[in-house]
């Protein structure tokens, strides 16, 4: 037997007010590897090797999404294709993409190893969320066996965060909300509305989005603009406030409730999240 009440002329909703409790930061671009480097150099290398070469700018349009989803997302692109169909006569297959995927991730440990430093100020600033009482998660575009070549070398340099999710974790990866779940769960925080993603990817953003929480992009040390540190202190400053500019739309555009520079503006965003949540706002 089912029973609705036919007397109830209100409706109540349980607002959380207390403070941010999670904070799931994505790897390349936000925390490690300033400017996304190590991908996109290994997307750029895997088609030159296929005759396809691409631009850098082909090469960074998915990143963020699993790896093998990447390689066939550039493939979609119509410039991509038409230049492999004018190369092969026909388009690509999906025994093109696998065996370009199972190329990719021994070249990615390879070239990964040149860009594994840690973004400066990304180690302090994870310690000081942590004295807030805030947990720490992550997730990332890579799989299981990338991932665990990058965690030693991030652990030297002082980051340890408190749980890992990779791409092959989860039945789908970014944009899906799965990895955000998970971290969630294995590090039993809720609501959902306590926990914040951050991301330099439109679908590292769009992840956040969907899972409920509140999402931050990263630009300035991101894949937008997609240049190392030394490239950005190189940068006329006016070229640097074009692509600044171009990061900030983009990831505005996908969704994102703030957008910073690099990992070190985070507190302060934190602080105003807390603020909101203390005046019963919702991501």
């Amino acid at each position: 037997m089912a029973w609705s009440n036919p007397r109830m002329q209100y409706s109540c909703m349980r607002r959380y007010r207390g403070p941010v409790k999670l904070v799931v930061l994505d790897w390349a671009g936000t925390v490690i590897d300033y400017g996304v480097c190590a991908p996109a150099l290994t997307f750029s290398e895997i088609f030159k090797n296929e005759g396809v070469p691409i631009s850098n700018e082909e090469a960074r349009g998915p990143m963020g999404a699993h790896k093998r989803v990447h390689i066939q997302r550039v493939l979609e692109n119509e410039s991509v294709r038409g230049r492999w169909i004018q190369k092969y006569g026909s388009p690509p297959t999906e025994e093109d993409i696998d065996r370009m995927y199972a190329n990719f991730v021994p070249m990615q440990l390879s070239v990964m190893k040149n860009y594994s430093t840690m973004i400066p100020g990304a180690v302090e600033t994870v310690n000081q969320l942590r004295e807030k009482g805030i947990k720490i998660g992550s997730t990332t575009g890579y799989t299981t066996p990338i991932l665990d070549d990058l965690k030693p070398v991030a652990a030297q340099q002082g980051y340890v965060p408190d749980f890992y999710a990779a791409a092959d974790m989860v039945p789908q990866a970014r944009p899906c909300p799965y990895m955000v779940w998970l971290n969630a769960i294995k590090l039993d925080v809720h609501p959902i509305e306590a926990v914040v993603k951050v991301d330099d990817t439109v679908d590292g953003v769009k992840e956040g989005t969907s899972a409920g929480c509140w999402a931050v992009g990263v630009a300035k040390t991101g894949n937008y603009v997609g240049a190392t540190e030394e490239e950005v202190a190189a940068m006329s400053q006016s070229e640097l406030n074009r692509k600044l500019q171009r990061a900030y739309d983009t990831l505005i555009d996908s969704g994102a409730h703030y957008v910073i520079d690099s990992i070190v503006d985070l507190p302060d965003v934190i602080a105003d999240i807390n603020r909101r949540l203390a005046a019963g706002e919702r991501p």
